[in-house]
């Protein structure tokens, strides 16, 4: 089982028109619904590749409730008609906890014309003190139930700790279990001197937190400050990958147009599937690369489209850029 936390859980609502126009009124073509939040995306996606996942967080409210109604029955039979995947009802399984305050949602606004989605984040609610301390007595519990690996993804909701990626970081590896960070800012800093076994920030935020914008330096510098091993997306230029035994970039052959938004999850995923599995460190990373390709041409987060995704793979290739 795969464990993968969203502590700023959200509801995503993404809402498609032909194109959007600032100052102006816009008629809505498409409005779709799905569990959100970087970890759920990275559990429907990790499923919808057949791996049985568990997700953790935190849900309250009306829209707490739905998300987790979507969760349970909402997903389609892998393979559906438009050729998107999604994972079979029951290979999800929710471990959320309650909380008093409701879930966030999430809006985007996808112009047709363009290709572009706009993206509208709501705050998440703020989380007591008792609400954390129940949190990680269901955290511990599940590493310690078979968890193959962890995925820590997202922003903070108020009232956590900066430092709560840091500990729980430290509880993964207390219990043995890899973990993998994928969020920003202060949490990432603290989080990497707990020395998670892979961190995956997106170009812009290794700068954050390294100060030098060259990736493969800021790579280097991040395994410096505690990370085994970093993967930094680089947008449409692909990946970087830095390890211990080597350094490798990979992108797919040709650019693609389409829907970002989740691209980034869907690496994480593509990650730890490969991580479980056993792959060597490229494989892995043809994967991610693959995956996020073919997640920019899904309607929605924690979807790809499978027929791209195994077109994509075996052209993916992965250069040796040097040592780790």
């Amino acid at each position: 089982m795969i464990l993968t936390v969203t502590l700023n859980a959200a509801l995503d609502l993404t809402y498609r028109v032909p194109r959007l126009t600032p100052h102006a009124s816009h008629r809505v073509r498409d409005v779709s619904e799905r569990p959100g939040g970087k970890g759920l995306n990275v559990a429907r996606v990790l499923a919808a590749l057949g791996h049985r996942t568990t997700v953790t967080g935190f849900a309250g409210g009306d829209t707490g409730r739905q998300l987790r109604a979507l969760l349970a029955g909402a997903a389609a039979p892998a393979g559906d008609a438009e050729g998107t995947t999604e994972p079979e009802p029951g290979r999800v399984t929710d471990a959320l906890v309650t909380t008093a305050g409701a879930t966030r949602r999430t809006v985007g606004v996808v112009d047709e014309h363009t290709g572009d989605t706009t993206q509208l984040n709501e705050p998440g609610p703020h989380i007591a003190p008792e609400e954390w301390q129940a949190f990680l007595r269901t955290y511990t519990g599940l590493l310690r139930q078979g968890t193959e690996a962890v995925a820590l993804c997202g922003s903070l909701p108020p009232g956590l700790p900066v430092g709560a990626y840091a500990t729980l970081v430290k509880e993964a590896r207390t219990a043995g279990v890899p973990v993998l960070l994928d969020t920003s800012g202060e949490p990432l800093r603290r989080g990497l001197a707990a020395r998670p076994d892979l961190v995956k920030p997106n170009a812009e935020e290794l700068a954050g937190v390294t100060g030098t914008t060259e990736p493969l330096r800021a790579a280097r510098a991040a395994r410096r400050r505690g990370a085994r091993a970093v993967v930094a997306s680089l947008g449409s230029d692909g990946m970087l990958l830095v390890t211990a035994d080597g350094a490798w970039r990979a992108a797919v052959p040709q650019r693609l147009a389409g829907n970002p938004t989740g691209a980034g999850d869907s690496a994480v995923a593509g990650l730890l599937s490969g991580l479980v599995e056993g792959l060597p460190w490229p494989d892995r990373l043809a994967r991610a690369v693959a995956l996020s390709a073919a997640t920019v041409l899904a309607p929605a987060a924690g979807e790809f489209d499978a027929a791209a995704y195994a077109r994509l793979l075996p052209s993916v290739p992965v250069e040796q850029t040097g040592t780790g």
